[in-house]
């Protein structure tokens, strides 16, 4: 699910995403402009050649399952619609950016077979068959589903001849006074040539002819996305803007015969290159790029099933597309504009609503007062695991408090993603004006954020703060946070590494993992990377940390290599990894290997995954499953058995190329037991069969597993997780109060 673009408390239409980190996680760094995996050798004597599932299949397959979601009529109704719009959004940027490098490839000559053998151009075909079938199935869903099981809760999408006559009149007096004055037509003659489209607009494609010449024109208007998508006009009724606008063309066009008017849309590449080498100014040379971008190429023309033939062959001749790359469906067309649907206040239609709860070692105990973070972290190590611990009552307080804190000498954070209005930029710009030290460490190329992180950058350069970008040729993805404190005892460090950004909103959707810790030699390696990152220290050694693109990938096979040792010599040995992508084919090799010399293998991946589970004499001690529910799953952990001795990683990687090779990531080796155990548990419930998840077969086929044998429901892991929470919450507002620090407190 495409990222990272966050809305609703569903899966947020950025996967990763496909983004992502994410909706969705398609996010790369513009020293890769096709963000296509580099190809790989294949052929390992002791391992098949045919091991690797296509990334890009593997991709469809989550949002295919994305889809199902939307299809599951025991879910709420507004739920549904949400992952309807999700769907349609993680498959926009999956053509913006995915595709269009492999047309990219194509054009350049780059014909290299991906690791799965494919060549790009069978799997761009793939890809076609696929998508095509996928947007036809969901047009199909919320056609004959979703718009009467709407209807049926008193939610009416309608067409322009549904509205009744008051209706129509009410939405005359809007185009009137509101979208007429901000309407545009564009004329296509020999004095006007055809105009640009942008990318994921909305456009009406009109046909007029003058009735005393009979010669016919045709013309373009773009439906502003200013206004919603859907227009209410009624009691939770709503029409399409589109509708709205066609049927007033006669305003635009005075004397002009009205022949046709057609919806189409049109997706580009919008990806961004910068050469970072040459350019002496990033930030400069981004906000340049932000600009072409959005003159990308064509990748994708939607239009409506009814288009006039000849009207299409002037799209697809304009906007330089090949038949084979237009998608013709029933309207509505852009069906992302369903987040308002979803919207819409009627809490019986959705998921009950959750509230995260303060983590029970920094909840206020006797007074309303907050809890002072860095007495609570000198106690104990904090893990932390959003959304079901509040994330404003921990992270973001550990930074406002940091900022306040007189005896806080310096703060430094990674930025990689944040809200418009955060708190947290609010804090570092409060610290450096009470005159901290602040390094901030903003990343500008974080896909489809970089205008926002531009914007941030230069306010908290303007407020005092030290503002970095990283390192060249590297997209810096870890999250940390430094707090250098002064203490009595002398200088203490207060470390936050987490698996999810800095943003207050998205941590009440997606699911991430953070550590608090005062662990003296996490503060130090932490310490290191930060130096590390604004400075000229080049130190790749860490004692608690694994930081790529350095030593997260070699870390990681010399613990899989070490999980074969101990099952040979009788030793407990196990690998579970969490993850939204497995595609590094070495990492998935020495996976295979493990798996062969008989270690069990657990992945749990949201989004691709390109191992074979399964697979007689290579991956029969492999299971690969997928959980997908209302919020994002997002966390990275790496358990490892160690002989009957845990070691657990949590951190920004996925394992990808991308990731360990191209971008700044960091893990860090979780120090206490009791963390361990936490984690311990939620891999137990997440790989328990009674749970509700989709196992991949060796064939790189999904299938969901959410009944038992007898037609009742699985248990829902993020709900089982929910209820949990609600349930300690219920228990501390009921129970006696207690000091925290006393040794009779359970």
């Amino acid at each position: 699910m495409t990222a990272d673009s966050t809305t609703g408390s569903s899966l947020a239409a950025h996967v990763g995403g496909p983004a992502q980190d994410g909706p969705t996680d398609l996010r790369a760094v513009p020293s890769e402009p096709f963000d296509i995996e580099p190809p790989y050798d294949a052929s390992a004597p002791d391992l098949p050649p045919a091991r690797f599932l296509d990334r890009e299949v593997s991709w469809l397959h989550f949002n295919t399952r994305v889809l199902e979601l939307a299809e599951d009529d025991t879910l709420p109704l507004l739920e549904r619609v949400r992952f309807l719009a999700i769907f349609a959004s993680n498959l926009d940027e999956f053509f913006m950016v995915r595709v269009a490098g492999l047309k990219r490839r194509i054009a350049a000559g780059v014909a290299v077979p991906a690791a799965s053998g494919l060549l790009p151009r069978e799997v761009l075909e793939q890809i076609w068959s696929t998508t095509s079938a996928l947007m036809e199935r969901q047009a199909r869903l919320f056609r004959e589903e979703i718009v009467p099981a709407l209807a049926a809760e008193d939610i009416e999408l309608l067409r322009w001849a549904d509205l009744t006559r008051e209706e129509q009149k009410q939405c005359k007096k809007l185009f009137k006074d509101r979208v007429f004055p901000v309407l545009t037509p564009l004329a296509v003659d020999p004095a006007h040539p055809f105009p640009y489209i942008s990318g994921l607009s909305l456009n009406l494609a009109v046909l007029v002819r003058n009735p005393k010449t009979g010669k016919e024109h045709f013309a373009r208007v773009k439906v502003p996305p200013i206004f919603s998508r859907f227009v209410p006009v009624g009691d939770q009724r709503f029409v399409p803007l589109e509708d709205v606008i066609a049927d007033h063309m006669k305003r635009l066009f005075p004397g002009m015969d009205v022949l046709g008017v057609h919806t189409f849309r049109v997706t580009r590449n919008e990806d961004l290159e910068v050469e970072e080498d040459d350019a002496e100014n990033l930030l400069a040379a981004l906000e340049k790029e932000l600009l072409r971008r959005r003159f990308g190429p064509s990748v994708r023309l939607e239009v409506e099933e009814s288009i006039d033939d000849h009207i299409l062959e002037l799209l697809v001749s304009e906007l330089d597309i090949t038949p084979g790359e237009v998608v013709r469906l029933p309207g509505p067309l852009d069906l992302t504009g369903l987040h308002d649907i979803a919207d819409i206040d009627r809490a019986e239609l959705k998921y009950r609503a959750f509230v995260p709860s303060t983590h029970s070692q920094l909840a206020e105990v006797e007074s309303a007062s907050p809890v002072d973070v860095f007495k609570a972290v000198r106690r104990s190590d904090v893990l932390l695991h959003h959304p079901y611990d509040s994330f404003a009552t921990s992270v973001q307080r550990f930074i406002e408090q940091a900022a306040d804190d007189p005896h806080v000498l310096a703060i430094k954070q990674t930025l990689y993603r944040t809200s418009g209005d955060s708190p947290i930029i609010e804090a570092l710009v409060d610290a450096a004006e009470a005159g901290k030290q602040v390094l901030v460490l903003v990343e500008l190329k974080a896909r489809f954020d970089e205008q926002a992180n531009i914007r941030w950058a230069r306010k908290l350069e303007h407020a005092g703060c030290h503002v970095v970008y990283g390192q060249v040729g590297l997209k810096t993805h870890c999250k940390l946070a430094l707090v250098v404190r002064d203490e009595p005892e002398g200088i203490r460090r207060y470390v936050h590494i987490g698996t999810g950004n800095y943003n207050p909103k998205t941590a009440r959707m997606y699911e991430d993992y953070g550590l608090l810790t005062s662990h003296e030699g996490i503060g130090e390696d932490v310490a290191h990377l930060f130096n590390n990152l604004s400075g000229f220290s080049r130190n790749a050694s860490y004692e608690h940390l694994l930081v790529a693109p350095d030593s997260v990938r070699d870390g990681l096979l010399a613990r899989i290599r070490g999980e074969v040792e101990h099952h040979a010599a009788g030793r407990p040995a196990r690998i579970r990894i969490k993850a939204n992508s497995i595609v590094d084919e070495s990492i998935i090799d020495e996976l295979y290997r493990a798996s062969m010399a008989g270690v069990p293998v657990d992945l749990l991946t949201r989004g691709i995954c390109s191992a074979r589970p399964g697979v007689p004499g290579l991956s029969e001690n492999m299971r690969v499953r997928s959980v997908l529910g209302r919020f994002l799953e997002h966390s990275r952990v790496f358990w490892f058995e160690n002989g009957g001795s845990p070691s657990v990683w949590i951190g920004s990687a996925d394992l990808m190329h991308r990731n360990l090779d191209r971008r700044v990531e960091c893990l860090v080796d979780l120090p206490g037991q009791e963390q361990i155990d936490e984690v311990g548990r939620l891999l137990d419930l997440s790989f328990d069969d009674r749970t509700a998840s989709w196992w991949l077969g060796p064939d790189g086929e999904w299938t969901r597993h959410h009944v038992d044998e007898g037609g009742n429901p699985l248990r829902d892991l993020q709900e089982v997780l929910v209820a949990q929470k609600r349930r300690r919450r219920t228990h501390r507002a009921t129970a006696p109060t207690q000091d925290p620090t006393s040794p009779d407190n359970p």
